[in-house]
Protein backbone atom coordinates (compact mmCIF):
# COMPACT_ATOMS: atom_id res chain seq x y z
CA UNK A 1 0.00 0.00 0.00
CA UNK A 2 1.34 3.41 -0.94
CA UNK A 3 1.94 5.78 1.97
CA UNK A 4 0.10 8.51 0.01
CA UNK A 5 -3.07 6.41 0.03
CA UNK A 6 -3.31 6.49 3.83
CA UNK A 7 -5.68 9.00 5.40
CA UNK A 8 -5.18 9.43 9.14
CA UNK A 9 -7.78 10.94 11.45
CA UNK A 10 -7.19 14.28 13.11
CA UNK A 11 -7.67 14.52 16.86
CA UNK A 12 -9.98 17.42 17.69
CA UNK A 13 -9.74 17.32 21.48
CA UNK A 14 -8.42 15.16 24.33
CA UNK A 15 -9.64 15.84 27.86
CA UNK A 16 -8.99 14.25 31.25
CA UNK A 17 -11.49 14.44 34.13
CA UNK A 18 -9.43 13.39 37.12
CA UNK A 19 -12.32 12.95 39.56
CA UNK A 20 -15.74 12.75 37.90
CA UNK A 21 -18.79 14.04 39.74
CA UNK A 22 -20.95 11.46 41.47
CA UNK A 23 -23.91 12.30 39.23
CA UNK A 24 -21.85 11.77 36.07
CA UNK A 25 -20.45 8.52 37.43
CA UNK A 26 -23.99 7.31 38.10
CA UNK A 27 -25.19 8.27 34.62
CA UNK A 28 -22.38 6.29 33.00
CA UNK A 29 -22.77 3.40 35.45
CA UNK A 30 -19.14 3.44 36.53
CA UNK A 31 -17.90 0.84 38.99
CA UNK A 32 -16.96 1.74 42.56
CA UNK A 33 -13.32 1.84 41.49
CA UNK A 34 -13.70 4.07 38.41
CA UNK A 35 -13.24 7.75 39.23
CA UNK A 36 -11.38 9.22 36.26
CA UNK A 37 -12.58 9.77 32.70
CA UNK A 38 -10.78 10.37 29.43
CA UNK A 39 -12.59 11.93 26.48
CA UNK A 40 -11.46 12.17 22.88
CA UNK A 41 -12.99 13.47 19.65
CA UNK A 42 -11.59 12.93 16.16
CA UNK A 43 -12.48 13.27 12.51
CA UNK A 44 -12.87 9.63 11.41
CA UNK A 45 -15.21 7.52 13.50
CA UNK A 46 -14.08 3.99 12.66
CA UNK A 47 -10.51 4.89 13.52
CA UNK A 48 -11.86 5.98 16.89
CA UNK A 49 -13.63 2.70 17.57
CA UNK A 50 -10.57 0.57 16.92
CA UNK A 51 -8.24 2.98 18.74
CA UNK A 52 -10.28 2.95 21.96
CA UNK A 53 -10.44 -0.83 21.75
CA UNK A 54 -6.67 -0.92 21.43
CA UNK A 55 -6.40 1.07 24.67
CA UNK A 56 -8.28 -1.67 26.56
CA UNK A 57 -5.55 -4.13 25.54
CA UNK A 58 -2.59 -2.03 26.62
CA UNK A 59 -3.89 -0.10 29.66
CA UNK A 60 -6.22 -0.67 32.61
CA UNK A 61 -9.21 1.27 31.26
CA UNK A 62 -12.74 0.47 30.09
CA UNK A 63 -14.72 2.04 27.28
CA UNK A 64 -17.91 3.48 28.72
CA UNK A 65 -19.18 5.42 25.70
CA UNK A 66 -18.44 5.61 21.99
CA UNK A 67 -20.59 7.21 19.33
CA UNK A 68 -20.47 8.62 15.81
CA UNK A 69 -21.92 12.05 15.12
CA UNK A 70 -24.57 12.47 12.44
CA UNK A 71 -23.48 13.43 8.91
CA UNK A 72 -19.76 13.24 9.69
CA UNK A 73 -17.00 15.72 10.42
CA UNK A 74 -17.90 18.01 7.50
CA UNK A 75 -21.06 18.93 9.39
CA UNK A 76 -19.70 18.88 12.94
CA UNK A 77 -21.41 20.86 15.67
CA UNK A 78 -18.22 22.72 16.48
CA UNK A 79 -14.47 22.81 15.83
CA UNK A 80 -13.77 20.28 18.61
CA UNK A 81 -16.43 17.76 17.58
CA UNK A 82 -15.22 15.85 14.53
CA UNK A 83 -17.39 12.80 13.85
CA UNK A 84 -16.65 10.59 16.86
CA UNK A 85 -16.48 10.79 20.63
CA UNK A 86 -15.06 8.12 22.91
CA UNK A 87 -14.99 8.03 26.70
CA UNK A 88 -12.79 5.73 28.75
CA UNK A 89 -12.80 5.23 32.52
CA UNK A 90 -10.20 4.08 35.03
CA UNK A 91 -9.41 4.04 38.70
CA UNK A 92 -6.77 6.77 38.62
CA UNK A 93 -5.91 9.75 36.42
CA UNK A 94 -2.60 8.08 35.57
CA UNK A 95 -4.34 4.98 34.21
CA UNK A 96 -6.72 7.06 32.11
CA UNK A 97 -3.89 9.24 30.82
CA UNK A 98 -2.09 6.07 29.72
CA UNK A 99 -5.25 5.04 27.90
CA UNK A 100 -5.48 8.41 26.16
CA UNK A 101 -1.82 8.17 25.19
CA UNK A 102 -2.50 4.75 23.66
CA UNK A 103 -5.48 6.09 21.71
CA UNK A 104 -3.48 9.05 20.45
CA UNK A 105 -0.67 6.79 19.24
CA UNK A 106 -3.11 4.47 17.46
CA UNK A 107 -4.88 7.37 15.75
CA UNK A 108 -1.68 9.02 14.61
CA UNK A 109 0.27 5.99 13.42
CA UNK A 110 -1.64 2.68 13.38
CA UNK A 111 -5.18 2.94 12.02
CA UNK A 112 -6.22 4.82 8.90
CA UNK A 113 -8.65 5.07 6.01
CA UNK A 114 -7.46 4.52 2.44
CA UNK A 115 -8.11 6.43 -0.76
CA UNK A 116 -10.03 4.40 -3.33
CA UNK A 117 -8.08 4.55 -6.60
CA UNK A 118 -6.15 7.58 -5.31
CA UNK A 119 -9.29 9.69 -4.95
CA UNK A 120 -9.03 12.04 -1.95
CA UNK A 121 -12.83 12.18 -1.65
CA UNK A 122 -13.47 8.44 -1.88
CA UNK A 123 -12.37 6.44 1.18
CA UNK A 124 -12.58 2.99 2.72
CA UNK A 125 -11.57 1.50 6.05
CA UNK A 126 -10.38 -2.08 5.62
CA UNK A 127 -8.23 -3.49 8.40
CA UNK A 128 -7.68 -6.72 10.25
CA UNK A 129 -7.86 -6.48 14.03
CA UNK A 130 -5.63 -9.42 14.83
CA UNK A 131 -6.65 -9.56 18.50
CA UNK A 132 -9.58 -7.47 19.68
CA UNK A 133 -9.81 -5.91 23.13
CA UNK A 134 -12.72 -5.91 25.54
CA UNK A 135 -14.68 -3.15 23.79
CA UNK A 136 -14.86 -4.66 20.30
CA UNK A 137 -15.28 -8.12 21.81
CA UNK A 138 -18.42 -7.03 23.67
CA UNK A 139 -19.80 -5.08 20.71
CA UNK A 140 -19.38 -8.03 18.36
CA UNK A 141 -20.26 -10.93 20.64
CA UNK A 142 -16.84 -12.58 20.54
CA UNK A 143 -14.17 -13.36 23.10
CA UNK A 144 -11.33 -10.88 23.69
CA UNK A 145 -8.40 -11.83 21.50
CA UNK A 146 -10.55 -12.91 18.56
CA UNK A 147 -9.55 -11.68 15.10
CA UNK A 148 -11.90 -9.32 13.28
CA UNK A 149 -12.14 -7.91 9.76
CA UNK A 150 -13.38 -4.32 9.99
CA UNK A 151 -14.80 -3.24 6.62
CA UNK A 152 -16.29 0.20 5.91
CA UNK A 153 -16.98 2.10 2.68
CA UNK A 154 -19.64 4.31 1.08
CA UNK A 155 -22.98 2.48 0.84
CA UNK A 156 -23.07 0.61 -2.48
CA UNK A 157 -19.33 -0.02 -2.48
CA UNK A 158 -19.54 -1.47 1.04
CA UNK A 159 -22.35 -3.92 0.31
CA UNK A 160 -20.74 -5.22 -2.88
CA UNK A 161 -17.38 -5.49 -1.09
CA UNK A 162 -18.78 -7.25 1.97
CA UNK A 163 -20.56 -9.79 -0.23
CA UNK A 164 -17.31 -10.54 -2.04
CA UNK A 165 -15.42 -10.88 1.25
CA UNK A 166 -17.96 -13.33 2.65
CA UNK A 167 -17.69 -15.47 -0.47
CA UNK A 168 -13.90 -15.44 -0.53
CA UNK A 169 -13.01 -16.10 3.11
CA UNK A 170 -14.08 -18.41 5.93
CA UNK A 171 -15.60 -15.65 8.06
CA UNK A 172 -18.88 -14.92 9.80
CA UNK A 173 -20.83 -11.68 10.21
CA UNK A 174 -20.69 -10.08 13.65
CA UNK A 175 -22.35 -6.82 12.60
CA UNK A 176 -23.72 -5.56 9.30
CA UNK A 177 -23.95 -1.78 9.06
CA UNK A 178 -26.73 -1.23 6.55
CA UNK A 179 -26.78 2.20 4.93
CA UNK A 180 -27.09 4.86 5.95
CA UNK A 181 -25.07 4.90 9.14
CA UNK A 182 -24.71 8.14 11.11
CA UNK A 183 -21.93 9.16 8.74
CA UNK A 184 -23.70 7.80 5.61
CA UNK A 185 -21.28 4.92 5.16
CA UNK A 186 -21.92 1.17 5.42
CA UNK A 187 -19.99 -2.04 6.01
CA UNK A 188 -19.53 -4.97 8.35
CA UNK A 189 -17.39 -6.50 11.04
CA UNK A 190 -16.55 -10.13 10.30
CA UNK A 191 -14.76 -12.74 12.40
CA UNK A 192 -12.68 -15.84 11.76
CA UNK A 193 -9.05 -16.83 11.96
CA UNK A 194 -6.52 -14.07 11.41
CA UNK A 195 -5.65 -15.47 7.99
CA UNK A 196 -9.33 -15.58 7.04
CA UNK A 197 -9.81 -12.01 8.23
CA UNK A 198 -6.76 -10.94 6.22
CA UNK A 199 -8.29 -12.59 3.14
CA UNK A 200 -11.62 -10.87 3.75
CA UNK A 201 -9.94 -7.47 4.08
CA UNK A 202 -7.90 -7.95 0.90
CA UNK A 203 -10.95 -9.10 -1.08
CA UNK A 204 -13.07 -6.21 0.20
CA UNK A 205 -10.41 -3.66 -0.75
CA UNK A 206 -9.88 -5.16 -4.21
CA UNK A 207 -13.60 -5.48 -4.98
CA UNK A 208 -14.35 -1.90 -3.98
CA UNK A 209 -11.49 -0.61 -6.11
CA UNK A 210 -12.63 -2.68 -9.09
CA UNK A 211 -16.30 -1.73 -8.94
CA UNK A 212 -15.62 1.99 -8.62
CA UNK A 213 -13.77 1.89 -11.95
CA UNK A 214 -16.97 0.61 -13.59
CA UNK A 215 -19.87 1.86 -11.44
CA UNK A 216 -22.61 1.34 -14.05
CA UNK A 217 -21.95 -2.38 -14.66
CA UNK A 218 -24.66 -4.92 -13.82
Amino acid sequence: MLQDNKVFAEICSIQLITNASEALREQYKLTDRQYSLGLITLTLDDVGYVAIDEATKTTDVSVIYAQSFYAGSDYASGPLSGEFIGIIAGETPEEVKSGLDSIQQSVQSTFFFEKINNNDNHLIFAQTISSCGTYLAKENGVAPGQALAYLIAPPIEALVGVDAALKAADVEVCQLFSPPTETNFAGAILTGSQSSCDAAVATFRDKVQQMTLNPLYY
